[in-house]
């Protein structure tokens, strides 16, 4: 490939060369990582343990909590590893495969996002056949989609992406590997990759929302049909922190993606990316424990109880 006998390692411009600036920045990203680990963690851990959260909704929650801790790990950590040690390079092949696993992690989140809203649907508008058709096979093969999809969809981009020639500078401005950001180091013509990027982030960002919103136009018709004001609350309050979730994470990956070349300025697209990279992957178990009644529940009986029963399942793709 010609790239690898052009360049051989690249230098992530970051936030600030300022030292003090650095050591802030550390310090600030440490903390954000670790609420991410422990909050991710700890709903991980309740469904594990909570009996009475081994539903298909948990399940996939789950999947999301995992998903959520190797999305922030796969550009934080390495951000985390410069400011300690004041190394702002990164190899080709470590560039390369950041670049893969961060898009492999955002496109299965974006299938399982549309998932999750699925199952709502099902719960809502199909309550009788709700176990029925969420059973646990269904509910396995609904994730493993998720995760293969997200290996799989990647892969054209990310191909394409590192067969153009970096023929330098080889300094990216911005905070880890990202395919816009390269783009900026080619020294040939990036306009064909950048409109297919557009027309896969079409499908890859605007098929699963179309889904999402098809199904809680049913989800909320299905919620005003319902004759006590106790039963519409209880419904809605189900769907309120998805919906959260999908916004936080749709809306900044669009305004990444869909626009045009033109409008973006790095500043801008590092506050973006840092949005739906880092700090929505620490919110996410936030808005589901603070709006979920069972969740806080399970989270007491933990905090209470000093010797844990045995989970009987922990797996990722191991249903109920």
């Amino acid at each position: 490939m010609n790239n690898q006998t052009l360049v051989t390692e690249f230098i992530l411009g970051g936030f600030s060369s300022n030292p003090k600036m650095q050591s802030f920045f550390l310090g600030l990203f440490s903390i954000i990582y670790i609420i991410t680990l422990l909050g991710n963690l700890v709903i991980f851990s309740l469904i594990c343990l909570d009996p009475h959260l081994h539903t298909p909704m948990y399940f996939f929650l789950s999947n999301l909590s995992v998903l959520d801790i190797c999305y922030s790990s796969s550009t934080i950590f390495h951000l985390l590893s410069n400011f300690l040690f004041q190394r702002r390079t990164i190899s080709l092949v470590g560039c390369a495969a950041q670049m893969y696993l961060f898009l492999v992690l955002a496109t299965t989140e974006c299938i399982l996002l549309s998932v999750m809203a699925y199952d709502r649907y099902v719960a809502i508008c199909l309550p009788l056949n709700y176990t029925v058709i969420m059973n646990q096979r269904t509910r396995v093969t609904l994730a493993m989609v998720s995760w293969g999809s997200g290996l799989v969809v990647p892969v054209p981009f990310a191909v394409l992406t590192w067969r153009l020639p970096f023929c330098g500078p080889h300094v990216i401005n911005h905070f880890f590997c990202e395919m816009p950001a390269l783009w900026r180091l080619a020294c040939s013509d990036t306009q064909p990759i950048e409109l297919a990027t557009q027309v896969g982030s079409l499908f890859s960002l605007l098929a699963p929302i179309i889904f999402i919103f098809v199904s809680y136009v049913h989800i909320l018709a299905a919620i005003l049909k319902i004759n006590y004001s106790g039963g519409r609350q209880k419904a809605f309050s189900t769907c309120f922190s998805h919906l959260v979730v999908v916004a936080l994470f749709y809306g900044t990956a669009f305004f990444r993606y869909i626009q045009p070349s033109s409008l973006r300025t790095p500043v801008l697209n590092k506050v973006i990316s840092l949005f739906y990279t880092v700090l929505t992957p620490m919110l996410n178990p936030i808005i589901y424990s603070l709006r979920n009644r069972e969740v806080k529940m399970a989270l007491v009986k933990m905090l209470r109880n000093v010797s844990f029963p045995h989970a009987t399942e922990c797996g990722v793709f191991k249903g109920t």
